[in-house]
């Protein structure tokens, strides 16, 4: 993400001020301000995001059996901290800094610039020291915090997939992986400028990029790791309802919350009466779409099943969100009402496919994440703010790429240390064979068996 390389109506002044183009009487706000701006529209967008980790972890928590819901727990917190870690150390350089065609530099550590460290210890500080940190345009570790949060996001997409059967340590393995290398990897074709950014291939905030990535990874190691034990039988689907459905419900709306920092931070500037007019704009879509893909799950499952789903209606207000991230600066809202109410009816219709080729997906994150993030990337040509052929070469290009390499290490992790838990220690639960404690010890052990 180049911070105003998303504007095209406007130009960055010499410190990140942006003055609009035709509008001579429209001032700029200064240099130094708009530096403040953008660097705390990332920082506090970054943070909105960042409780999107929260989400996940609720949501995960509440589609899983009380016997696995501790082992979510620790899943959901170590992957975002693992995420942090591998992005300092190499992921964020990779992704951004001196990309070719094809990826940055394979180096290590990410730090505030020379110059933001010579302002901070000067004894005084000069005007000279100070215009040369406000000509970056924003603070470099602000802009690194926020890029950071995505990659957690995309880690938390395959944890919901793999749920309830996949050992800890070498899922965390493939965290530091996907953290480190393969989504920076992808990622940097397009917001470090490289192949598919020269091609004009458009991903506002993630659809492919972070959504779809995560998706892809997740249906690969679905397919190596294989469903849950009685998920599939002779006579046919069993469902394995979750556990708590409220606290699915509360990590739904946190992360609709967050979305609002995943989506309106990607104008990746405040410096200015455009960003904040685009903001504004983004806000409202992502509200819309999602709002679309509730109505919409709830309207299909009646009648599909003759009943309302709830946990169809809580993957259909994030199938619109996912659908959305790729061009929520939509100007046209009942666009995105369109956008996001079409992804939910996706989602609803990938489960029972999902089903009918017996690929295991506790929380339903294949349909959420990989196809509505395909269908909100190619929306985004349909709808004529970009070119449908290039579009469509962005998702094949990414897929391919992730699903080769999540498949290399994971099946890498199979054959060395193993991926699934024993069939008794699955029966037990993950939280007593991993962890060795229980999220609700109150409700007896083995209760939960299957």
């Amino acid at each position: 993400m180049n911070t105003f390389k998303k504007l095209p109506t406007a130009v960055a002044g010499a410190g990140g001020a942006l003055v609009l183009m035709n509008t001579p009487a429209l001032a700029a706000v200064s240099d130094e301000t708009a530096y403040v701006l953008n660097t705390f529209s990332f920082l506090v967008h970054g943070f909105l995001v960042m409780l999107m980790a929260a989400g996940f972890a609720m949501l995960e928590s509440g589609l899983v059996r009380t016997k696995n819901t501790a082992a979510i727990c620790l899943k959901n917190i170590a992957l975002y901290s693992i995420a942090g870690l591998m992005f300092y150390i190499v992921g964020y350089n990779v992704m951004y800094t001196d990309v070719g065609s094809y990826m940055g530099t394979l180096s290590f550590l990410y730090n505030p610039s020379g110059a933001e460290l010579d302002l901070i210890n000067a004894e005084e500080m000069t005007a000279e020291q100070v215009a040369v940190v406000v000509d970056n345009g924003y603070s470099v570790s602000s802009d690194w915090f926020f890029q950071m949060v995505f990659v957690a996001t995309t880690a938390s997409i395959v944890s919901g997939t793999l749920a309830e059967r996949i050992k800890i340590w070498p899922f965390m393995i493939f965290v530091v992986v996907l953290s480190g290398l393969i989504y920076p990897i992808q990622a940097s074709w397009t917001w470090g400028e490289g192949w598919l950014d020269e091609m004009g291939f458009s991903d506002f905030a993630g659809s492919t990029l972070v959504h779809s990535c995560g998706g892809w990874a997740a249906l690969v190691g679905a397919l190596i790791l294989g469903p849950r034990k009685g998920r599939f039988t002779e006579a046919g689907v069993r469902p394995i309802p979750g556990a708590n459905l409220p606290l699915a419900t509360l990590g739904t709306f946190v992360l609709w919350f967050g979305w609002f920092g995943f989506n309106g931070g990607s104008q990746l500037a405040l410096g200015s009466a455009l960003d904040a007019t685009t903001i504004s704009i983004v806000y409202v879509n992502t509200n819309l779409a999602a709002a679309a893909g509730v109505v919409t799950a709830m309207l299909m499952t009646q009648v599909l099943y003759g009943k309302i789903d709830l946990t169809m209606c809580l993957n259909g207000a994030l199938a619109g969100l996912v659908a959305i991230t790729a061009g929520p600066d939509v100007q046209n809202h009942v666009i995105a009402i369109i956008v996001g109410g079409i992804g939910a009816a996706l989602a609803v219709f990938s489960v029972p496919l999902l089903d009918k080729f017996r690929i295991d997906d506790v929380v339903g994150a294949i349909p959420v994440h990989l196809v509505a993030g395909i269908w909100g990337t190619l929306a985004v040509g349909i709808f004529g703010s970009g070119n449908l052929g290039t579009q469509a070469i962005g998702i094949l290009a990414v897929g391919v790429f992730v699903c080769v390499a999540s498949g290399i290490f994971w099946i890498a992790l199979k054959v060395t240390v193993g991926l699934r838990v024993s069939e008794e220690e699955e029966d037990l639960g993950l939280d007593r064979a991993e962890l060795g404690l229980e999220a609700y010890p109150e409700f007896g052990r083995g209760s939960q068996k299957i």
